[in-house]
């Protein structure tokens, strides 16, 4: 597959647990997880009872209209560095699967202009990604949870 996940910004999560703010210089909200709430910077899950940070967030690595700012929960602990396998990542399913029985997908350009949208279940993204990998002009694609629209995380095209 010609796509590489990215997770947060290291810089940003590295800011948010040491000094409590976002990418909007607006304090974070510290809380306890309930269950189920996507770390982003894991790609999983949150256990009942782990200390998580929820804050701002832009996946966007330029200015323009597109851009834009959400919510995010990161861990509040370091994670372990090993991310799972894009495939692997896909074609997880079940109650507490990180993307859930379906997502918002987003193409854009190297410019971040969005040239196209879906909201299909997730067992269709390795398809449609591979489709997009014929269109040289999809630079990234993001994923959302489409229940409440939050960012889930990058791919950016292969070099």
């Amino acid at each position: 597959m010609a796509w590489q996940l990215e997770t947060l910004d290291p810089a940003f999560v590295e800011r948010a647990r040491r000094e409590g703010i976002d990418a909007l210089d607006q304090p974070v909200r510290r809380m306890t997880a309930a269950g189920g709430e996507p770390f982003r910077d894991a790609l999983r899950r949150a256990i009942p009872g782990e200390e998580l940070i929820l804050a701002s967030y832009s996946p966007f690595h330029q200015a323009g209209p597109y851009r834009e700012y959400g919510p995010v929960f990161l861990a509040a602990e370091s994670q372990p560095k090993s991310l799972p396998e894009l495939s692997s990542l896909l074609r997880r399913v079940g109650e507490n699967a990180y993307l859930g029985a379906s997502v918002a997908l987003r193409a854009y350009d190297d410019e971040q202009t969005m040239l196209e949208a879906a909201l299909l279940p997730t067992h269709e993204l390795e398809e449609t990604l591979a489709r997009w990998e014929a269109r040289p002009e999809i630079a990234c694609a993001m994923l959302r949870f489409p229940a409440h629209g939050c960012y889930a995380l990058r791919l950016n095209r292969s070099a």
